[in-house]
């Protein structure tokens, strides 16, 4: 690399180009396609947030050698990224991906059935953590515990990036994809179960979860934290999956 200088004065009218054309954010249901995001408009809608979180990694891997964490991480990431996308469409899921040992996923929920659907993906997440560790300690491997924060928004959205280079990507303003990311690091922590729901989230969810189970609202502890605000945490699992893992596993 040979960095020389960036030509700030010219640059300058590119900034206030960006600056003076972006001339409309609008409303909708849902979120459109990506290829309907432009570096001119910007779209206000509902969206939802998962962060899966893995708990204290560094300490956890310290002693462990390479390849080890090679197969731990993977375990980890491949199938929450598949319970994340399974049976969606683009106009659903609006982006996926890693950060860190964080896995994330955005979707758009301009329903309550929406909200429904992506807990019932945390559900299933939680319970894989629990075929996971049963696989890492019949291998030798060290057992890892994450943390699953939910939440939900009117949600700001624009594409940001520089035009014309490849780099570009949605940027998430409000609620839905921050709160998420705090949530997670509050699961499977200081007496929280793994999974935090923002109070949005949860009344959401909850309207749709009590037609189906009366008593759900047992299911949740709420809680507050003097940084992040109120929230609900709880321990749910798929019960099939569960007795399944706890049965062996066997065909």
């Amino acid at each position: 690399m040979n960095f020389t200088n960036y030509d700030y004065k010219e640059r300058k009218k590119k900034v206030e180009e960006i600056l003076d054309n972006t001339d409309a954010v609008k409303k909708v249901t849902k979120f459109p396609r990506d290829e309907d995001f432009t570096y001119k408009n910007g779209y206000k809608a509902w969206a939802a947030a998962i962060f899966v979180d893995l708990r204290d990694s560094t300490s956890l891997f310290s002693g462990e050698d390479e390849v080890s964490i090679a197969k731990v991480i993977r375990g980890f990431t491949s199938e929450i990224i598949e319970i994340l996308k399974k049976d969606t469409t683009d106009e659903y899921l609006k982006e996926i991906g890693i950060r860190g040992d964080c896995v994330y996923a955005v979707y758009s929920a301009p329903f309550k059935d929406d909200t429904f659907d992506i807990a019932n993906r945390a559900f299933y997440i939680n319970t894989y953590m629990k075929m996971l560790n049963e696989l890492l300690k019949e291998r030798g491997l060290p057992s890892i515990k994450a943390g699953i924060g939910l939440a939900e928004g009117n949600t700001l959205t624009v594409k940001a990036g520089r035009e014309h280079s490849g780099i570009n990507n949605l940027v998430w303003i409000g609620e839905s994809v921050a709160t998420a990311a705090k949530f997670s690091d509050l699961g499977n922590k200081d007496g929280n179960g793994a999974i935090v729901m923002s109070s949005t989230f949860y009344l959401f969810y909850m309207e749709e979860q009590k037609k189906r189970v009366s008593n759900a609202e047992d299911w949740w502890t709420k809680d507050n934290d003097k940084k992040y605000g109120e929230y609900w945490h709880g321990n749910v699992i798929i019960k099939d999956f569960n007795n399944w893992i706890q049965s062996g596993m066997k065909e």
